[in-house]
């Protein structure tokens, strides 16, 4: 795909979502169940069913997904559509291109050891590694646009609004 069937793609659901701002408002969904057998969650990812679990570090056997690890696939996902969509609009050419992401966490916050200890990821960092032949001020825009429209990214940058609730069923 060249950036000119992108444009035409994207064309008219641009086009829509000017005319009715509130056609581009669409929540996403995530659903998951808690397994009575092991200490896992089963998550419904659209594809299959993920098994996530304990990590390691807090007791867990290393066979069911983490959910801290899925936070980074997910980054990475994003992150790399959004790279290589970013880079076809502004014709970027890339021969190659790996997304790598990792976060350091402190186990003492989630475990309740330390109360000073954070529960939650201290520091994530997302690196891009690009086979391409562009000039550097084309790939400083291809990482700027990169970071203002990953979703994932933005929504960790940002800390959004969240609410919790529980409810008897």
């Amino acid at each position: 795909m060249d950036s000119a069937e992108l444009r035409a793609m994207q064309a008219p659901i641009k086009e829509r979502y000017k005319a009715d701002p509130s056609t581009a408002m669409i929540t996403l969904k995530a659903r998951g169940s808690i397994d009575n057998e092991s200490l896992s969650c089963k998550v419904e990812t659209g594809r299959a069913l993920a098994v996530a679990g304990l990590h390691p570090a807090t007791g867990g056997s290393g066979l069911e997904l983490c959910s801290g690890d899925m936070l980074l696939e997910a980054l990475v996902a994003c992150a790399g559509v959004t790279l290589k969509s970013v880079a076809t609009a502004v014709e970027v050419p890339l021969r190659s291109g790996n997304v790598f992401a990792e976060g350091d966490l402190d186990f003492r916050g989630t475990l309740g050891i330390d109360k000073e200890a954070p529960v939650g990821f201290r520091e994530i960092r997302l690196r891009f590694d690009v086979g391409t032949d562009a000039p550097q001020d084309k790939l400083d825009l291809l990482l700027k646009l990169t970071e203002r429209y990953c979703v994932v990214y933005q929504t960790i940058r940002n800390g959004p609004k969240v609410t919790v609730s529980m409810q008897r069923v």
